[in-house]
Protein backbone atom coordinates (compact mmCIF):
# COMPACT_ATOMS: atom_id res chain seq x y z
CA UNK A 1 0.00 0.00 0.00
CA UNK A 2 1.31 3.33 -1.12
CA UNK A 3 2.18 5.83 2.16
CA UNK A 4 -0.41 8.55 0.43
CA UNK A 5 -3.10 6.05 1.57
CA UNK A 6 -1.72 5.20 4.99
CA UNK A 7 -3.22 6.72 7.72
CA UNK A 8 -1.06 9.69 8.98
CA UNK A 9 -0.64 9.49 13.03
CA UNK A 10 0.45 11.94 15.32
CA UNK A 11 0.98 10.35 18.92
CA UNK A 12 1.20 12.73 22.20
CA UNK A 13 2.31 10.96 24.93
CA UNK A 14 4.77 11.60 27.53
CA UNK A 15 5.67 8.27 28.88
CA UNK A 16 8.24 6.81 27.12
CA UNK A 17 6.95 3.25 27.50
CA UNK A 18 3.69 4.23 26.23
CA UNK A 19 5.13 5.53 23.31
CA UNK A 20 7.00 3.00 21.86
CA UNK A 21 4.30 0.56 22.25
CA UNK A 22 1.83 2.76 20.62
CA UNK A 23 4.68 2.93 17.80
CA UNK A 24 5.24 -0.48 17.52
CA UNK A 25 1.68 -1.12 17.50
CA UNK A 26 0.94 1.23 14.40
CA UNK A 27 4.21 0.27 12.46
CA UNK A 28 2.76 -2.95 12.48
CA UNK A 29 -0.16 -2.09 10.45
CA UNK A 30 0.31 -1.97 6.58
CA UNK A 31 -2.49 0.74 6.47
CA UNK A 32 -1.15 3.15 9.47
CA UNK A 33 2.06 5.56 9.23
CA UNK A 34 3.14 7.65 12.31
CA UNK A 35 4.72 10.82 11.58
CA UNK A 36 5.28 12.33 14.18
CA UNK A 37 5.66 11.74 18.49
CA UNK A 38 5.59 14.66 20.78
CA UNK A 39 5.92 14.12 24.75
CA UNK A 40 3.85 17.59 25.58
CA UNK A 41 0.91 19.68 24.66
CA UNK A 42 2.64 22.70 22.75
CA UNK A 43 4.97 20.51 21.40
CA UNK A 44 2.36 18.45 19.90
CA UNK A 45 0.27 21.16 18.34
CA UNK A 46 3.54 22.72 16.99
CA UNK A 47 3.66 18.90 15.35
CA UNK A 48 -0.02 18.90 14.35
CA UNK A 49 0.36 22.06 12.51
CA UNK A 50 3.74 20.82 10.70
CA UNK A 51 2.60 17.40 9.54
CA UNK A 52 -1.46 17.64 9.36
CA UNK A 53 -2.33 14.05 10.97
CA UNK A 54 -5.29 12.36 9.84
CA UNK A 55 -5.33 11.06 13.30
CA UNK A 56 -4.03 12.27 16.73
CA UNK A 57 -3.51 10.49 19.44
CA UNK A 58 -3.74 12.41 22.80
CA UNK A 59 -3.02 11.69 26.21
CA UNK A 60 -5.08 13.43 28.77
CA UNK A 61 -2.31 14.50 31.42
CA UNK A 62 0.98 15.82 29.83
CA UNK A 63 3.40 17.76 31.92
CA UNK A 64 2.68 21.32 30.30
CA UNK A 65 -0.88 21.42 29.25
CA UNK A 66 -3.74 19.22 29.61
CA UNK A 67 -4.62 17.03 26.01
CA UNK A 68 -7.88 18.85 26.17
CA UNK A 69 -6.22 22.04 26.30
CA UNK A 70 -3.90 20.83 23.54
CA UNK A 71 -7.27 19.21 22.04
CA UNK A 72 -8.93 22.59 21.89
CA UNK A 73 -5.98 24.47 20.53
CA UNK A 74 -5.52 22.72 17.30
CA UNK A 75 -9.44 22.23 16.96
CA UNK A 76 -9.87 26.04 17.37
CA UNK A 77 -7.32 26.46 14.15
CA UNK A 78 -8.12 23.36 12.29
CA UNK A 79 -11.66 22.28 12.79
CA UNK A 80 -11.92 18.95 10.86
CA UNK A 81 -8.65 17.62 13.51
CA UNK A 82 -9.42 13.88 14.36
CA UNK A 83 -8.30 13.88 18.22
CA UNK A 84 -8.63 10.68 20.40
CA UNK A 85 -7.86 10.69 23.69
CA UNK A 86 -5.93 8.45 25.65
CA UNK A 87 -5.88 7.90 28.92
CA UNK A 88 -5.64 5.39 32.20
CA UNK A 89 -8.07 7.34 33.71
CA UNK A 90 -11.67 6.76 33.08
CA UNK A 91 -13.62 9.65 35.30
CA UNK A 92 -17.02 10.41 34.05
CA UNK A 93 -16.14 13.95 34.35
CA UNK A 94 -12.53 14.40 32.51
CA UNK A 95 -14.59 11.94 29.95
CA UNK A 96 -17.20 14.39 29.16
CA UNK A 97 -14.69 17.23 29.20
CA UNK A 98 -12.62 15.46 26.60
CA UNK A 99 -15.39 15.19 24.15
CA UNK A 100 -16.95 18.54 25.71
CA UNK A 101 -13.61 19.76 23.50
CA UNK A 102 -13.83 18.03 20.42
CA UNK A 103 -12.42 14.65 20.98
CA UNK A 104 -13.80 12.12 18.59
CA UNK A 105 -12.92 9.04 20.44
CA UNK A 106 -12.13 8.29 23.85
CA UNK A 107 -9.72 5.32 24.75
CA UNK A 108 -8.60 3.86 27.90
CA UNK A 109 -4.55 2.86 27.51
CA UNK A 110 -5.27 -1.06 29.00
CA UNK A 111 -7.58 -1.73 26.09
CA UNK A 112 -6.86 -4.38 23.60
CA UNK A 113 -4.61 -3.49 20.35
CA UNK A 114 -7.06 -4.53 18.22
CA UNK A 115 -9.79 -2.17 19.87
CA UNK A 116 -7.65 0.67 19.93
CA UNK A 117 -6.61 0.02 16.00
CA UNK A 118 -10.24 -0.78 15.16
CA UNK A 119 -10.75 3.13 17.15
CA UNK A 120 -8.03 4.76 15.17
CA UNK A 121 -9.66 3.34 11.78
CA UNK A 122 -13.04 4.23 12.56
CA UNK A 123 -12.29 7.83 13.70
CA UNK A 124 -9.88 8.21 10.06
CA UNK A 125 -13.60 7.81 8.28
CA UNK A 126 -15.30 10.66 10.58
CA UNK A 127 -17.01 8.27 12.45
CA UNK A 128 -16.83 8.69 16.85
CA UNK A 129 -15.92 5.70 19.26
CA UNK A 130 -16.87 5.56 22.87
CA UNK A 131 -16.12 2.03 24.25
CA UNK A 132 -18.79 0.13 26.41
CA UNK A 133 -16.49 0.55 29.55
CA UNK A 134 -16.68 4.21 28.90
CA UNK A 135 -20.33 4.81 27.89
CA UNK A 136 -20.99 2.92 31.30
CA UNK A 137 -18.78 5.72 33.34
CA UNK A 138 -20.79 8.25 31.89
CA UNK A 139 -24.26 7.15 32.00
CA UNK A 140 -23.34 6.18 35.52
CA UNK A 141 -23.75 9.84 36.14
CA UNK A 142 -25.63 11.38 33.50
CA UNK A 143 -28.57 12.89 35.87
CA UNK A 144 -25.95 14.01 38.87
CA UNK A 145 -25.78 17.79 39.54
CA UNK A 146 -22.41 19.15 38.53
CA UNK A 147 -19.94 20.74 41.13
CA UNK A 148 -20.12 24.51 41.04
CA UNK A 149 -16.64 26.20 40.33
CA UNK A 150 -16.46 26.99 44.10
CA UNK A 151 -17.71 23.76 45.32
CA UNK A 152 -14.72 22.15 42.88
CA UNK A 153 -12.15 24.69 44.60
CA UNK A 154 -13.25 23.84 48.17
CA UNK A 155 -12.89 20.08 47.17
CA UNK A 156 -9.06 21.06 46.06
CA UNK A 157 -8.32 22.68 49.34
CA UNK A 158 -9.93 19.87 51.48
CA UNK A 159 -8.18 17.37 48.94
CA UNK A 160 -4.68 19.65 50.29
CA UNK A 161 -5.77 18.89 53.81
CA UNK A 162 -6.87 22.33 54.87
CA UNK A 163 -9.30 23.12 57.63
CA UNK A 164 -12.46 25.08 57.25
CA UNK A 165 -10.95 28.09 58.50
CA UNK A 166 -7.70 28.18 56.10
CA UNK A 167 -10.08 27.67 52.98
CA UNK A 168 -12.39 30.57 53.59
CA UNK A 169 -8.77 32.49 54.04
CA UNK A 170 -7.23 31.20 51.00
CA UNK A 171 -10.67 31.88 48.85
CA UNK A 172 -11.89 34.77 50.59
CA UNK A 173 -15.18 33.98 51.74
CA UNK A 174 -16.61 33.39 55.22
CA UNK A 175 -15.87 30.23 57.68
CA UNK A 176 -19.80 29.83 57.24
CA UNK A 177 -19.88 29.78 53.62
CA UNK A 178 -17.06 27.23 53.40
CA UNK A 179 -19.65 24.79 56.15
CA UNK A 180 -22.41 25.51 52.97
CA UNK A 181 -20.44 24.76 50.13
CA UNK A 182 -18.98 21.22 52.05
CA UNK A 183 -22.49 20.49 52.84
CA UNK A 184 -23.22 20.96 49.05
CA UNK A 185 -20.10 18.71 48.02
CA UNK A 186 -21.45 16.12 50.22
CA UNK A 187 -24.76 16.13 48.68
CA UNK A 188 -23.87 15.98 45.14
CA UNK A 189 -21.16 13.49 45.30
CA UNK A 190 -22.98 10.76 47.91
CA UNK A 191 -20.22 11.49 50.07
CA UNK A 192 -20.55 10.60 54.05
CA UNK A 193 -17.05 12.37 55.09
CA UNK A 194 -14.55 14.33 53.82
CA UNK A 195 -12.07 12.30 52.83
CA UNK A 196 -14.81 9.94 50.73
CA UNK A 197 -15.61 13.24 48.92
CA UNK A 198 -11.99 13.66 47.68
CA UNK A 199 -11.81 9.94 46.97
CA UNK A 200 -15.15 10.00 44.57
CA UNK A 201 -14.21 13.38 43.34
CA UNK A 202 -10.83 11.99 41.96
CA UNK A 203 -12.01 8.82 41.09
CA UNK A 204 -14.68 10.86 38.74
CA UNK A 205 -11.90 13.20 37.53
CA UNK A 206 -13.49 16.28 39.08
CA UNK A 207 -10.18 17.53 40.96
CA UNK A 208 -6.19 15.40 40.85
CA UNK A 209 -3.80 15.06 43.28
Amino acid sequence: MADTAKIRILSVDDHPLVQEGIATVIRSQADMQLVAEATGGQEGIRLFREHRPDVTLMDLRLPDISGIDATQSILSEFPDARVIMLTTFSGDVEIQRALNAGARAYLLKHMPPAEFLDTIRQVHTGRKKIPAEVAAHLAEHFSDEPLTSREIQVLRQIANGNRNRDIADVLSITEETVKVHIRHIMEKLGAADRTQAVTIGVRRGIIQL
